[in-house]
Formats: C-alpha cells, sequence, structure tokens
C-alpha cells in the first residue's frame, strides 16, 4: 500500500550515499514484474537532488503489487511528491527521511570499518547458523497461501458489472483497494484519495460496506474448511492452508488441489483468488504474488529448488522487509536473498542478532509449517481507536476518550478478557504520535474503569504539551487475563466447543516478527504501532493502512482490534460421526471412544513430558550457575538429606522416575 503524505518544502540535498543506495535499490528490483517501471522511477529521481530517498518512499509499500507493470513509477513518484508538498505529514516525513538517511550513513561507515578487520570467527559462526537452521528445514508439508484478488473491488463488482471496465477503487480518504484497471494509471491501496484523482482524474470511489465483504469472506471460509478444517485466516481475503493430508487421502497432486479449490471458490462466490503453494507458510506467501491475478505459483519441496529460486529475489519481496529495511540492506550490500549468504559476516554486528537469525532464515528460504487456526494462538493485547477532524477542546476530548473507552469494553468482552495495563495514544495535527501507559490495580475492562485510569494520563500530556491538537485517539489493554468459563465436558471432548458467528476476520500471528498480517480497515484506519525488532512496515503484498494524507470525513471512524473468528465446522451428516476438536493439539477428532481416549493419552502424554522438562530446567539451574562446585553441591546435597526425612521412608520408584529428553 501506498503511504501517502502530506507535504513540506524540497528536501536538503543528500550525500552520495545516499543516492548509492537508490542505485542499489533499483539493481535489487531486477526480477520483479514492476521492475522496468521502478527502475524508471529511480532513474529519474536519481536526476533530482535532494529529493531521491523520500520520492521513493512516497511510491509506498504497495510498489510491488500487482498490475503495476506497466506503470510509469517515475510519473507517479512525482505525482505524489507534489500533491503533498507542504502538508504537516509531509514535513513529518522529511523528517523521518532525514534520520533516516544518517542512520543509513552510520551503517555504512560501521561496515566500512568491518571491512578492515578479521571476521573470520564471525564467518565460521554464520557458518555454523546455518547449519544449525538447515537441519530444521521441513520438507514433507504442502502448505498454500490463498489470496483474494482485489477482495473489495470484485465485491463490490459483483452488484455493479458494469464497473467491470472502469478504474474504481474502494474507501474515502484512503483507498482500502482498487481494481487492475485503476491499477493501471498507478492507483494502489492506501493511496490517498486526492492523490488517486490526481493519478486518474476519471476514477470512481466507492464507500466501503463492512457488511457485505465479511458475507462474502465466509462463503470463501466454508469452502476453505473443506481442503484444511484447520485453516489459518491472515485477515479477511487471506488464509494460509496445509493440504498435505488432504491431498494424501484424495490421491491428488497439490497443484491439482489447489486448482480444484480455486474454481470451487470462483464458480460458488464468482471471486478469483491466486495461491503459492510451497513448502512453508513464508515461501507460500511469496509464490502467491507471482501469478496475480487469478493464478497460482508452485514452488517444488526441494532444497535445491529453494535455493535456487532465494538466489536472485530482491529482498523487498520477503514478507517482513519493507522501504526502511530496503535501504538499509541496500546500504550494506544486501540487494537479493542471496547476498545475504556473501555478508554475512557483517549482518549480526549492523543490524542485531534477531534481524541476524531473520536473514539467515530469508536466505536459506525457511518459514513455519505449521498452520492453526486463529483462536489457537495467544492474544497479546487488544485495541481501539478512533480518528476525527482536529480538536483541542478539553470537554470534547473527554468526550471522545469516553466513546473509546467504550468501544474498548465492547471488543474486550467479545474476545472475553480483561487487561492489566492500559495504554493510551494520541496523534496530533502535526502526525506526531504520542503513547502513554498505566499498570491498573487489577485487571480491568468496563468502561468506567477504562476512563478513570486513561483519563490522569491524557491530563498530564495536556499539561506538557499545551494547546495540543489531536486528531486520533486510541486505547489498547496488554497483560491479559482470560475471563472465559472452563467447560469442562469439552475439555475431555465430550461435546463440540461452541461457535460464534460474529466478527470480521481471523487475525492470526506470524511466526518470525508476529505482526506481518492484513487489516479489514475502514477509510480512516490507522493500525497501532508495535514495538519490533526490526524497524520497518509491513511487506509490500500487505494492505496495511497507512495515516491519511487528506482532511477526515466529518463523521467519525473507528478502528477496533484484531477480531478472532474460530473456522466453520463441517456439519454432521447422516452415517457420518461428530467430529470433536481435541482440547491438547485442537485438531479434530473421531468420536469413536477408543480413538478418542487413545488421541488425548498421548497428546497428555507429550504435554506432560514437555512440561515437566521445561519446569526442571527453570527450578534446577546449573550448580556452577549458583556458585557451586559438583564437590561443594555433592557435600550440601548429603546435608541436607541427613537433615530431612530418612531416605528410607521415600518411595523407591520415585526416585527412579526420570523423564528423559531422548
Amino acid at each position: 500500500m501506498t503511504e501517502l503524505s502530506e507535504p513540506s518544502e524540497e528536501l536538503r540535498p543528500r550525500n552520495e550515499e545516499a543516492s548509492a543506495t537508490v542505485t542499489d535499490a533499483k539493481q535489487a528490483a531486477t526480477t520483479t514484474k514492476v521492475d522496468a517501471d521502478t527502475i524508471k522511477a529511480i532513474d529519474a529521481i536519481d536526476g533530482s537532488e535532494g529529493t531521491d530517498t523520500l520520492k521513493y518512499s512516497l511510491l509506498g509499500p504497495s510498489l510491488l503489487k500487482a498490475g503495476q507493470d506497466t506503470v510509469d513509477q517515475s510519473k507517479v513518484s512525482e505525482i505524489i511528491y507534489n500533491a503533498s508538498k507542504g502538508s504537516k505529514f509531509f514535513a513529518r516525513e522529511e523528517e523521518r527521511d532525514r534520520q533516516h538517511t544518517i542512520k543509513i550513513e552510520q551503517i555504512q561507515a560501521k561496515k566500512a570499518q568491518l571491512e578492515k578487520l578479521d571476521l573470520t570467527r564471525d564467518r565460521r559462526n554464520a557458518d555454523a547458523l546455518l547449519a544449525q537452521f538447515e537441519l530444521g528445514r521441513n520438507l514433507t508439508q504442502s502448505i498454500v497461501h490463498v489470496d483474494c484478488d482485489a477482495f473489495y473491488a470484485s465485491v463490490e463488482q459483483l452488484d455493479r458489472p458494469e464497473l467491470a471496465n472502469l478504474p474504481f477503487a474502494v474507501g474515502g480518504g484512503v483507498l482500502t483497494t482498487c481494481n487492475y484497471v485503476a491499477r493501471k494509471f498507478g492507483v494502489r491501496s492506501g493511496m490517498a484519495g486526492f492523490v488517486a484523482k490526481k493519478l486518474c482524474p476519471q476514477l470512481i470511489l466507492i464507500k466501503n460496506n463492512f457488511d457485505k465483504y465479511n458475507a462474502k469472506a465466509r462463503e470463501i471460509r466454508e469452502i476453505l474448511a473443506e481442503y484444511d478444517p484447520r485453516f489459518e485466516s491472515a485477515s479477511i481475503d487471506e488464509a494460509y492452508l496445509n493440504i498435505t493430508e488432504y491431498c494424501e487421502k484424495h490421491g491428488m497432486s497439490r497443484a491439482d488441489a489447489v486448482n480444484k479449490m480455486r474454481k470451487e471458490v470462483h464458480e460458488t462466490t464468482q471471486i478469483t483468488v491466486s495461491a503459492g503453494i510451497a513448502a512453508n507458510s513464508k515461501l507460500a506467501k511469496i509464490c502467491s504474488n507471482r501469478n496475480k491475478p487469478n493464478g497460482q505459483f508452485e514452488l517444488a519441496n526441494d532444497r535445491d529448488a529453494i535455493m535456487e529460486f532465494m538466489k536472485d529475489l530482491p529482498a523487498r519481496q520477503v514478507n517482513g522487509i519493507g522501504r526502511v529495511f530496503e535501504r538499509e540492506l541496500a546500504a550494506a550490500g544486501v540487494k537479493t536473498c542471496g547476498d545475504i549468504y556473501e555478508h554475512r559476516k557483517y549482518l549480526r554486528q549492523l543490524f542485531g542478532e534477531k534481524a541476524y537469525e531473520f536473514l539467515i532464515g530469508i536466505y536459506l528460504g525457511l518459514g513455519r509449517t505449521y498452520i492453526q487456526p486463529a483462536e489457537g494462538y495467544e492474544r497479546k493485547s487488544v485495541g481501539t481507536e478512533r480518528t476525527f477532524r482536529d480538536m483541542n477542546d478539553p470537554a470534547q476530548l473527554r468526550e471522545q476518550l469516553r466513546k473509546t473507552a467504550e468501544d474498548l469494553e465492547a471488543d474486550m468482552k467479545k474476545v472475553e478478557v480483561k487487561g492489566r495495563t492500559l495504554c493510551i495514544k494520541l496523534k496530533m495535527h502535526t502526525f506526531e504520535v504520542l503513547t502513554r501507559q498505566v499498570s491498573t490495580p487489577r485487571a480491568v475492562c468496563l468502561a468506567d474503569d477504562l476512563y478513570k485510569y486513561s483519563l490522569p494520563m491524557l491530563a498530564k500530556l495536556e499539561q506538557d504539551f499545551p494547546g495540543i491538537r489531536i486528531r486520533l485517539m486510541g486505547l489498547r489493554c496488554t497483560h491479559l487475563v482470560s475471563t472465559k468459563k472452563v467447560d469442562t465436558m469439552a475439555f475431555f471432548g465430550l461435546k463440540k466447543q461452541q461457535e460464534s458467528s460474529d466478527g470480521a476476520g481471523q487475525y492470526p500471528s506470524d511466526a518470525m516478527t508476529d505482526r506481518k498480517r492484513k487489516a479489514e480497515l475502514d477509510g480512516q484506519w490507522e493500525v497501532w504501532p508495535e514495538e519490533e525488532f526490526l524497524n520497518h512496515e509491513p511487506s509490500p503484498d500487505i494492505e496495511a493502512r497507512p495515516p491519511t494524507a487528506d482532511p477526515v470525513d466529518d463523521e467519525e471512524t473507528r478502528a477496533h482490534g484484531k477480531e478472532i473468528v474460530p473456522n466453520p465446522k463441517k456439519e454432521a451428516t447422516p452415517g457420518e460421526g461428530e467430529w470433536f476438536d481435541c482440547p491438547i493439539c485442537g485438531r479434530p477428532q473421531s468420536t469413536d471412544e477408543r480413538q478418542l481416549n487413545e488421541h488425548i493419552d498421548l497428546c497428555l502424554s507429550r504435554r506432560a513430558i514437555r512440561d515437566t522438562l521445561q519446569e526442571a530446567q527453570e527450578q534446577q539451574p546449573p550448580p556452577l550457575a549458583r556458585g557451586l562446585t559438583p564437590e561443594t553441591k555433592r557435600l550440601k546435597t548429603g546435608n541436607e538429606k541427613r537433615r530431612g526425612r530418612p531416605s528410607g521412608t521415600s518411595d523407591p520408584k520415585q526416585r527412579k522416575l526420570f523423564f528423559g529428553t531422548s
């Protein structure tokens, strides 16, 4: 999605390293569909001193989205830049770009110093980590990433077929999506409406209708559940499936199974979907964007094929590397995933341990293979926020705070949690974001309590920033405590778990970054930023909501937290027994008493062994770590035995009980 700004004056000239970064970005794009146009854009940017990196940034995270292959990106960047220049948000983006350029210079300077040192040890450590990660490679699963093509636009087109050959977009202040006709003009999801109109004056704008989108999404989920009952929804129009079992059961190749699924979705819902098939979720995500729209791409479960696929893949195409991190990697010489190996000895010192391991995993083409429903993930926070016209009246701000607290109460009751930590978020008219948090005396979820504990934080911010003008207010609760009632019968699999049909979509966590997911957003949705190990944005194929660049509509808009909806369950038919979810692993199980008992016993045994080992490791630190030598430990243990109960009274079987790790 294009992150659209509102501007200021032109940037000051950048140094030669910043220009080199743009050249690096140009070279990093050599295998994408929009590469030719991207390179044209960067070529044009290279000729305008002082605005190069900012113009490239304003092209947005959706620069690589499908449908942009015929677009002159240099013209698009110029239009976005000129349309945004002079606004408050542009001034902030300009400052961010300046700060990031300084960081880029620091990265380049640090690498220059490292090149003068003997990094043989760092290279050996990197090789050891590569070997360690390689041992965890799993090529036994068939993971599919399914993504609906221009979902909101496709749903709207079903009601208005006359729009099929006309450029139109869904959204108001900011576009949530647009059809492929509009994309040929450079219009993208996340772009401000007034800028999209400059790119395509004949563009038709349609208001969001989420009830309609949710209804259509439920139809699609019903079909996906036939192929994997435990599919994982990443958003309202995106899901991961593990079809290994389905292919084995039906004797089908995975390509045929996915093609059958896509045809069934289209015949039933009139919505086209694209899919990627690979050995893990990360690769499947990349593959699903290869043959959009209405296509599929399969990457063989073969190590050599995967390594060859990743070798020339631009780093930007990997889920988790956005515009900011792309520039930093380019400054270090990493333009493609294959370059990670060449520069492996520098990565840990340049980007830190977590980013270093993240990049090593990318080079090897590794990703998670475990797919589970969204409700299977532990929820970490519940948040809501409201966007409105700038206001600074204390009474109005308190009224907004009350409304936001009531919204958060409704969301927390829906997911049945309370929170011990309350955070407030304010976005000023200058687009600067302020956040504060407080630990409450007890877990809270009621609007009265949320308002009571957040009001002092608001008052303190008003005191610290006299005359503060606010355009967005949000509340979020963390350190959650469940308020769900325990269903003992369901725990033992004696009855089906209750399902809820409410909600808009499913939002699971990602294995690497726990955030790379699309949001079902209204025209003014602004995603709450999370502190993470990588300081970059979502991947280019994620329709994340950037801040708006144009005035907000008269009516307020509200963005709530990540709702979770259970996967649809197949109803039992005559001659077919009911299926229960195992309370331990969550997999659907037959109601056959013997099979069910055997499965639960196995799950409980595995969990008991794992928990016992983990508890023993936590409670029994190594003797040397406690400052004891093996000899002093033996003496101390002997003294304690003599002071305690005689050893002869203990059960000898208990002394011999031991959970091994082999």
